[in-house]
């Protein structure tokens, strides 16, 4: 698909609008403004770059036509790490949720990262995100760690909130 340039660059403007419209409404998916057509582009070319070597994964959801969510994890690049990935971006619109699109795409992303021979499985969360970390539980992460105030917004912080899940365990 990502060689498709059409598709490509389709993709791109969806996950464009999906995300600015996500960090617009006060998502904790690491921008404070909203990102960028061209930054999107670069960080989908990034992660399917990545992708194409076993060292991510994307996964994206179609609701009625509609691009409705994403998400991707990447092999950390320190030889020490290569058995361990990061879940970096999971967003689904707000008009898709509660339809089980993010389960659905972490679950797929957890497949994903098992058959790459990953290990480990991290990803971090806003910790007013009680729906997120309430599905990442769900999905067997367990939380190892909690920086208190970490993450500011203007002048309101929150805790950014650890999660891992090993998958050296049977699920």
């Amino acid at each position: 698909m990502w060689t498709e340039p059409k598709r490509q660059a389709e993709l791109a403007r969806s996950a464009h609008r999906l995300l600015a419209d996500l960090v617009s409404g006060g998502a904790a998916l690491g921008w404070v403004d909203p990102p960028s057509v061209d930054e999107v582009t670069d960080l989908l070319d990034d992660v399917v770059h990545a992708a194409r070597s076993g060292d991510a994964a994307l996964r994206v959801a179609y609701r009625d036509g509609r691009l409705a969510g994403l998400g991707y994890w990447r092999r950390y690049a320190r030889p020490t790490h290569r058995p361990h990935a990061d879940l970096e971006k999971l967003a689904v619109d707000a008009d898709a949720h509660g339809r089980g699109i993010g389960r659905a795409l972490t679950a797929a992303l957890i497949e994903d990262a098992r058959s790459a021979g990953i290990e480990v499985l991290t990803l971090d969360a806003r910790g007013d995100n009680v729906t997120a970390l309430g599905l990442y539980r769900a999905l067997g992460f367990t939380e190892y760690g909690r920086l208190a105030d970490f993450v500011a917004v203007g002048q309101a912080r929150y805790d950014k909130v650890l999660y891992m899940r090993d998958l050296r365990r049977q699920a």
